[in-house]
């Protein structure tokens, strides 16, 4: 590897040890290297572990600062003050919720000497880990009027969340070129389960990897054009790093045909 060459890593990380999280790593120039959908800590390390001398920047959909005991976080309310009319505002996170007490991405953070400081500008001395949050990241990046509808919600069936998820590999696909996914066989098999799945369960194994992938391109972001990113909120009451809500939101219309996602 070249002296100028880095990686990247998403990581759509899970609150708890029984749920899987999605992982995914991007090189310098943001094609797609690896991903994969995991489970352990020790998975997850171990996935990491080949990259772990070349990573310039980690971001994690998980808290990486929590220290408020009830409520939300300044920076989750800022998100839903921005983004709520986009039905993309965040989760709350607090001191009062056992899963937060100890952050499971700070600890990742902490395994592989990454900086949670925003204010840290990402380098092969000191590799940095961001909080993202994909929902908000996605209404920016792909100028939406509403979230995505992929994920498991009351009401929705297999075959609404099963277009919803063309919908989004095709707005992934037509706008985060820097990924090559067309290139990726792990992103086609991720295709056709998209569109073939007739079960919750066969969505959910590629949801969290989807995910992974879309963060592993923000951490890019991050290191190459960070003025396309702003932090809302802080290292001292938590952060959530994610492009400006657009200021004119068009809802693209999106064919769905097999294989081909053109948006």
């Amino acid at each position: 590897m070249s002296s100028d060459s880095f990686h990247c890593v998403g990581l759509d990380l899970a609150w708890g040890t029984t749920a899987r999280t999605g992982v995914a790593v991007v090189g310098s120039d943001g094609h797609l290297v690896a991903s994969a959908s995991l489970l352990h800590d020790s998975e997850i390390l171990d996935f990491l572990r080949p990259y772990a001398d070349s990573i310039r920047t980690a971001a994690i959909d998980a808290p990486l600062v929590v220290k408020n005991e009830t409520g939300q976080r300044p920076c989750e309310r800022q998100i839903g003050a921005a983004f709520g009319r986009y039905e993309a505002s965040a989760h709350s996170s607090n001191l009062g919720r056992p899963q937060f007490v100890s952050l499971r991405g700070a600890r990742i953070a902490d395994e592989f000497g990454w900086e949670i400081d925003p204010t840290v500008r990402p380098s092969s001395e000191r590799p940095t880990c961001i909080e993202v949050y994909p929902h908000p990241a996605m209404v920016s990046l792909f100028r939406l009027v509403r979230t995505i509808k992929y994920k498991a919600g009351r009401g929705r069936t297999v075959i609404d969340r099963r277009l919803a998820f063309q919908v989004l590999m095709g707005h992934m696909a037509t706008h985060l070129t820097s990924l090559r996914l067309a290139d990726d066989p792990r992103w086609l098999d991720m295709m056709s389960t998209a569109t073939d799945a007739t079960r919750p369960v066969d969505l959910k194994r590629i949801e969290d990897e989807i995910d992974a992938i879309f963060c592993a391109h923000l951490a890019w972001l991050w290191v190459t054009a960070p003025e396309q990113l702003t932090v809302v909120g802080d290292f001292d009451g938590g952060y959530i790093v994610t492009p400006p809500a657009p200021d004119s939101p068009v809802d693209h219309a999106v064919s769905v045909d097999r294989g081909v996602l053109p948006v």
